[in-house]
């Protein structure tokens, strides 16, 4: 399978920059995987096509205000650092991105908030975009926590192209984001209301959460044609007994398993077990999932409108069928469907 399999032309107009007023009345698009047919619906309409003893699997990472901005020793050039997660707590250490990235050199001080309250000091390069940041700090591991994300803003994908406003430090986050660790928000999720949880409950439909900490190496654009060859970036995730129990009782009963979101989907394909069974987990996983491909758990998903040439497209490609998905997106573009991560959403069943 090529990389340019997954080019399509779409318009920048399509591309949300703002949530839908509602959670749960974005666009639905329904794609039969059988028959092929698509329908058109308002997202809360889900309701019509899960029952008793259906089964959802949500993603509870919670994002993190990764991004800050701070301002070079010296110099004062202004420089933006997106925080990738903590390597060491005790001496205060993080992983990180800086942009602009040729500024930036081991031994450089960056300092951040008006007052400069936060000094950090380079200590090594990791990648060619990547340093490792030492943050100087007197107090508890918990206020310097506290105060670091105190000076950050939500982490909006670069694409969405404006900065964060408050309403996205509640938006571009799931209502059932209890796991602090994410840079970027399990999309699928935030289409899921209140009101829309209620009502599947009152279904009896069930509700399993694993964690997977959703990092960037979904947006780090592919570089190789032939797909066998690239590599994902790891991401760390939970599978507990709970989850293990209500996804296998389900699957055993023969009751539709959802996947809500691609990274659902990731975790629960580096956990299943040869017998189409979910097993328990805590690690780390770097599965690249593109047709073809067999899959284990679910019988359905849910999932956003990607960009072109993206894995998480490969991904729902792979799992509706590629003609079909691709397909799907045509008519997504003809019928204005917006796309990203606060844009619409497909059900593939």
């Amino acid at each position: 399978m090529k990389l340019s399999k997954f080019k399509f032309n779409l318009p920048t107009e399509l591309l949300a920059t703002h949530p839908a007023a509602h959670r749960d009345e974005s666009r639905l698009m329904v794609v039969h995987k059988d028959s092929g047919k698509i329908e058109h619906r308002i997202f809360k309409e889900i309701l019509d096509y899960f029952g008793k003893g259906d089964v959802f699997i949500f993603n509870n990472t919670k994002v993190f205000p990764a991004r800050l901005y701070g301002n070079k020793e010296k110099t004062g050039a202004r420089i933006e650092v997106f925080l990738l997660r903590e390597l060491n707590e005790e001496l205060r250490l993080w992983d990180v991105l800086v942009d602009p990235a040729r500024k930036i050199r081991i031994g450089n001080k960056l300092y951040f908030g008006e007052d400069d309250s936060m000094v950090a000091e380079v200590i090594d390069n990791t990648t060619s975009r990547g340093r490792t940041l030492r943050f100087l700090f007197d107090g508890n591991h918990d206020d310097f926590k506290k105060a670091l994300y105190a000076l950050g803003e939500t982490p909006l994908p670069k694409y969405i192209n404006r900065p964060a406003e408050p309403e996205d430090e509640e938006r571009y986050q799931n209502i059932f984001a209890t796991e602090e660790g994410a840079v970027v928000a399990p999309a699928a999720g935030l289409h899921f209301s209140r009101e829309l949880m209620k009502r599947l409950e009152i279904k009896d439909c069930h509700f399993a959460f694993l964690t997977l900490h959703s990092g960037l190496g979904n947006y780090r654009e592919i570089d190789v044609e032939d797909l066998t060859k690239h590599k994902m970036d790891s991401e760390q995730m939970f599978i507990n007994g709970d989850v293990t129990r209500i996804v296998n009782k389900g699957k055993d009963e023969g009751h539709q398993i959802c996947a809500v979101g691609t990274s659902v989907m990731r975790a629960i394909e580096t956990a299943v077990s040869t017998d189409g069974h979910l097993k328990e987990f805590e690690g780390w996983t770097n599965k690249f999932i593109f047709p073809p491909y067999e899959f284990g758990v679910a019988s359905s998903m849910v999932t956003n409108f990607h960009l072109p040439l993206s894995t998480l497209l490969m991904m729902t490609a792979s799992f509706g069928g590629y003609d079909l998905i691709m397909e799907a997106y045509d008519v997504a573009v003809k019928e204005k469907y917006h796309f990203g991560a606060y844009g619409d959403a497909m059900l593939i069943i």
